[in-house]
């Protein structure tokens, strides 16, 4: 018969508060069977028994907003300069990286380049590549001047933006990003506090390029995540069927509110540790306190932590993750976000890892808790 025997484990399965003693069955990648670890109810047999330490089984974490083709940057433009034979190499070994933390599953919120996240998940699906459980994005479609357009007039840079304009080249490319294969389409609905033409509570996109990214994405079962910093933003995202809102962050009342109105059809998510870490430890990525209240980056992490006690309120769903990938947010610390989203959104993150399961709702046939006869990954937590 096979499989592994978990014993002298403490199980916390994703429903109850608290974690149990208990001894855990895995048959062809499924859970088996869980019993009291003092009834000696299974026998070990032919399985490979693991004594468990008194650590603790868990289901495996989810990344609801990666980025596993962002190297560690410093600067957007640092993406567009690494060859893209030397970028997947990089992308495969931040895919190992966030296994060996606990992450099993992931929701790609953008790939660098196109293909990248593709090529990734296809090649963890065939066991080519170590990795988690992959949803694969889309680059950032953004507009001209929006972010992700870094092209300057007297010099062409690449960044993670694949730049349109108008209707029929968002309709073209989304077509193309679909034929290459994504899972996700992301757009850049609002612009970013780093953006100094197009900041945060600017929306350069027009509801018409929205409605047609849309359109093209559903008329192919995909989905869609945007980049949502602006109130105008979350509103266009939502009249325009959105699946996945990130940000959010100066959402007003009237925001919330139709939020509010679709919230059994969507999820939001802040990405909240490049806002924590750019304006809490800034400094050792090179932003200064004067260059964060210059950006309004303080502020915005006060409206931050604002909307999502009103959105947590509201009952909306939230996604964790949090722009992993940039130098001051550096790939395997995404496990961070648990501090951050008790410590400052007032919210229980295994609870929105549970519940609110991005690969769960993407991908019905996976289920994120501990059960008996569920086909699921899990990791084991160190310590109390």
């Amino acid at each position: 018969m096979g499989g592994f025997l978990f014993k002298n484990v403490y199980v916390w399965d994703g429903d109850k508060d608290s974690r149990f003693l208990a001894d855990v069955k895995i048959v062809d990648n499924k859970i088996d069977k869980i019993s009291d670890a003092n009834s000696n109810s299974m026998p070990a047999g032919s399985t490979t028994v693991i004594d468990g330490g008194k650590n603790t089984l868990m289901p495996g974490l989810v990344e609801g907003h990666c980025h596993p083709s962002f190297t560690n940057i410093g600067l957007p433009t640092d993406l567009g300069f690494i060859p893209p034979e030397e970028h997947i190499l990089l992308v495969a070994d931040n895919l190992k990286t966030l296994l060996d933390h606990g992450f099993t599953s992931i929701f790609e919120a953008a790939s660098a380049k196109p293909m990248l996240g593709v090529v990734a998940r296809n090649a963890i699906e065939s066991g080519l590549i170590k990795g988690p459980r992959m949803r694969a994005g889309s680059p950032e479609i953004t507009v001209t001047g929006g972010l992700g357009d870094e092209r300057r007039r007297h010099i062409y840079q690449e960044s993670f933006g694949l730049v349109v304009d108008g209707v029929d080249e968002m309709v073209k490319n989304v077509r193309a990003c679909i034929k290459d294969g994504v899972d996700t389409v992301k757009i850049n609905i609002s612009g970013d506090e780093f953006v100094s033409h197009s900041r945060a509570e600017m929306t350069p996109m027009l509801d018409e390029e929205i409605a047609a990214a849309v359109k093209i994405a559903k008329l192919f079962n995909k989905k869609v995540a945007s980049h949502s910093r602006s109130s105008e933003s979350v509103k266009k995202a939502v009249r325009n069927g959105v699946d996945c809102i990130y940000h959010c962050d100066f959402a007003d009342e009237e925001s919330i509110d139709m939020l509010d109105s679709v919230k059994d059809k969507i999820f939001v998510g802040p990405a909240f540790g490049l806002v924590h870490n750019s304006t809490k430890e800034g400094e050792k990525g090179g932003i200064t306190k004067e260059m964060c209240e210059s950006m309004g980056l303080f502020r915005k992490f006060e409206k931050c932590c604002e909307t999502y006690h009103k959105i947590r309120k509201r009952g909306i769903r939230v996604v964790t993750g949090g722009d992993y990938g940039f130098a001051i947010t550096p790939m395997g610390e995404n496990a961070r976000d648990i501090e951050h989203f008790v410590k400052y959104l007032a919210t229980c993150y295994f609870v929105c890892h549970r519940v609110i399961n991005v690969y769960s709702f993407w991908c019905p046939k996976t289920i994120s808790h501990c059960c008996n006869a569920v086909s699921h990954y899990v990791c084991f937590e160190d310590g109390s």
